[in-house]
């Protein structure tokens, strides 16, 4: 099936002032002001990151690689995926996010961007009625079975807003979106990623790609992003280099998201991935520094 996933990786946001802490780092690192013992304490702890990387990937590399479905990579996964699509690492803060972003989707919503106009939407909302029957959002069924495929509000609009932010303090909601966040694209990609022999960094990788592009065998899909690659490189499965492979598929990745405006930022990509993957990260081993967007970012 050709399935066609949101621009929720783009979102339009306003400009949110850096924190205070991250600002006057940038301030210290940027600008030439600060002192001689302020930018030796700057690089003494880049280097002591640098040297926690290395020694992690140590022991990884010593030690049976652990994937994607263990629980600690798997949050590891979230929070980079919400750097880009949230511009935070609080991805649980996401399941009350709903808005148009203008992408021609209608609504995108929710802790990976359901759509409105992609069917996702109308998933986690038809899954919700079932778990809960009777619930806020219950009733907007039959208006997001008419806008499937379409950007339009009708039946929606504000008061179908207001009711995805009433749900989304309920657990039974949250799991409704959590289990089509696993169903439709984390458990599939991270199956097939391991299928082709990857680590946890090309499980990510795979698993993010399929969250901006969907699943599908079209040539914008997460299918046909990989079958791209496999025409430039060969999968470690069939005996290839893991490193020459996934920078084959983030070059074919590359090619889709500058296709459409509002995927041609493709600094998840450029100043995320391939920072992991030029360090030779394949386990995604912490600590973790990367910038998406502009924004910087460290998981320890």
């Amino acid at each position: 099936m050709t399935f066609t996933r949101s621009g929720a990786s783009m979102r339009v946001r306003p400009f949110v002032a850096a924190p205070l802490a991250l600002a006057a780092t940038l301030f210290i690192a940027g600008c030439g002001g600060g002192s001689d013992a302020d930018n030796q304490a700057a690089m003494q702890a880049e280097d002591a990151d640098a040297q926690a990387l290395m020694h992690a990937m140590a022991v990884s590399a010593a030690a049976t690689p652990v994937d994607l479905f263990d629980a600690k990579k798997k949050e590891i996964a979230m929070e980079l995926v919400s750097s880009a699509e949230n511009s935070s690492l609080d991805w649980k803060a996401q399941y009350t996010y709903i808005e148009d972003i203008g992408d021609g989707r209608g609504y995108t919503g929710g802790i990976i961007g359901f759509c409105s106009g992609t069917g996702d939407m109308l998933g986690v909302v038809e899954d919700y009625a079932s778990r809960e029957p009777g619930n806020g959002l219950a009733k907007y069924v039959a208006a997001l079975k008419k806008v499937n495929g379409t950007d339009s509000h009708s039946g929606l609009g504000s008061a179908y807003v207001s009711a995805w932010h009433k749900a989304a303090s309920d657990i039974v909601f949250q799991q409704a979106q959590d289990a089509a966040r696993d169903n439709t694209y984390f458990n599939p990609s991270v199956t097939q990623a391991k299928s082709d022999g990857l680590h946890a960094l090309g499980q990510f990788i795979y698993y993010d790609a399929i969250v901006m592009h969907g699943p599908g065998d079209d040539s914008d899909s997460f299918g046909g992003i990989r079958k791209a690659a496999m025409k430039k490189a060969k999968t470690p499965a069939q005996g290839g280099n893991e490193t020459t492979y996934l920078n084959a598929f983030l070059d074919a990745r590359k090619v889709i998201m500058k296709k459409e405006e509002a995927h041609s930022d493709t600094s998840r990509i450029d100043t995320e991935q391939r920072v992991f993957l030029s360090a030779g990260n394949l386990n995604l081993d912490t600590p973790l520094k990367w910038k998406t967007y502009g924004d910087s970012y460290t998981i320890k």
